[in-house]
């Protein structure tokens, strides 16, 4: 197999097993979630009383849980509550972080000790707990989950992308640009943040994984997907009382966020490779 034509990053990117492993998983399961409405599955909250707890069949090819519910069409619906949920959450963090260390960074002064004050104040609580607390108080419903998750998650990347706005804006094309009469605006949004790209989206890359897991999470504890939404951590939450009798129903669930989780951290590592501009100097 020859790579004639391919640039030299998709080259390097193919030729890392672990990133491509990781990109298969994602990938498919983006693709199972996009396309649950046109796959030939059964509706995710039909009950079929009479076939609850059943094994694998022809029927139900998951089996069925404790409702008599396809549990192969609740994994995927599950997953599309869960992408989607998790691609929001990171898409409203990242922007948070995005705007409140790039303020801090460049212009610094009292803004960044008042805005690195909230952020220390933030990363002073663990994660979960202080997103256990904002759901509890907000009440249990998936747009409560996503406003707990963002509330709490965007402080750590906010010091990170300050830094990097830090180590950014001494460089010389900020000082060129300064020097041309270009406005604050246009230096942080054409110069400095297009140079923090990379960094920037492996950073949001690795945080999916967390955030799949802090959503799982709290939907685990019952504070997010109420039934009969189809979502994992919920599927985990209603499968324990049935552990010993079909330990499959706790099984699926939590090999499918074990396995999306690992192919957004292998991804992760491909894409830190792939956007590192160091690495195609010869």
């Amino acid at each position: 197999m020859t790579n004639v034509g391919l640039p030299r990053y998709l080259v390097r990117f193919l030729h890392d097993p672990a990133a491509v492993v990781g990109l298969i998983i994602v990938g498919v399961a983006v693709l199972a979630a996009a396309l649950a409405p046109l796959l030939p599955l059964q509706d995710p909250t039909q009950l079929f009383l009479e076939h609850r707890l059943a094994p694998p069949s022809a029927q139900f090819l998951l089996g069925a849980d404790h409702l008599g519910r396809d549990e192969l069409s609740r994994m995927i619906y599950g997953a599309r509550t869960t992408l989607g949920l998790s691609g929001m959450a990171l898409m409203i963090i990242m922007s948070i972080a995005l705007m409140v260390g790039s303020l801090s960074g460049y212009y610094g002064g009292w803004l960044d000790t008042l805005l690195m004050g909230i952020v220390d104040l933030l990363l002073a609580f663990p994660s979960l707990i202080l997103g256990i607390a904002v759901a509890g108080i907000l009440g249990p419903s998936l747009i409560n989950v996503l406003i707990a998750v963002s509330v709490v998650w965007w402080a750590g990347h906010a010091r990170v992308i300050r830094g990097m706005v830090l180590s950014a804006r001494e460089r010389e094309y900020v000082d060129a640009a300064r020097a041309i009469g270009a406005s604050d605006f246009r230096i942080v949004v054409h110069h400095i943040a297009r140079n923090i790209l990379g960094p920037f989206v492996v950073l949001g890359t690795l945080d999916m994984g967390w955030i799949i897991l802090g959503i799982a999470g709290l939907n685990f504890l019952g504070l997010g997907s109420q039934p009969p939404t189809p979502e994992w951590g919920a599927m985990l939450n209603d499968s324990r009382s049935y552990l010993q009798t079909a330990p499959q129903l706790l099984l699926y669930p939590g090999i499918a966020i074990f396995l999306l989780v690992l192919g957004f951290n292998l991804l992760e590592d491909g894409l830190r490779d792939l956007l590192d501009p160091m690495a195609y100097r010869s």
